[in-house]
């Protein structure tokens, strides 16, 4: 049974840093690429970044390009979301996502498994 975990989430003002943390079981999670996703209510899912299986590439969105970055521990089977500069627009549900496609990906529907999300409020 394939799980993951997101944790990290909560309360912070513009301009804090927070970062997410999902653990994965059930899945060998280095032939995986990972993906941090977030959802506002009434909003699509969107993309924030993604990391290949080495992690040698990743792809941000472009709202997030320069405050965000993503890492991964193949060891730990956990994904990493360091977000820094937070702002009002960042509040979201937050999302981690594993893709059995080798290449980093954007597209929702290619990603096989979800966490349950954890909640990132940011006040201005």
């Amino acid at each position: 049974q394939v799980q993951l975990v997101e944790s990290g989430g909560g309360l912070a003002q513009a301009g804090d840093s927070l970062r997410l943390s999902c653990a994965a079981s059930g899945l060998t999670f280095r032939t995986y690429t990972l993906g941090w996703f977030r959802q506002d209510p009434g909003k699509d899912r969107e993309l924030v970044g993604a990391i290949s299986r080495s992690g040698d590439n990743t792809y941000f969105a472009d709202s997030v390009k320069g405050r965000f970055n993503i890492s991964r521990d193949n060891a730990k089977k956990t994904v990493y979301l360091q977000m820094n500069s937070l702002k009002p627009e960042d509040t979201a549900v937050y999302y981690c996502g594993a893709s059995p496609y080798p290449s980093v990906t954007s597209v929702r529907s290619q990603y096989a498994y979800w966490g349950q999300g954890t909640r990132v409020t940011v006040s201005s």
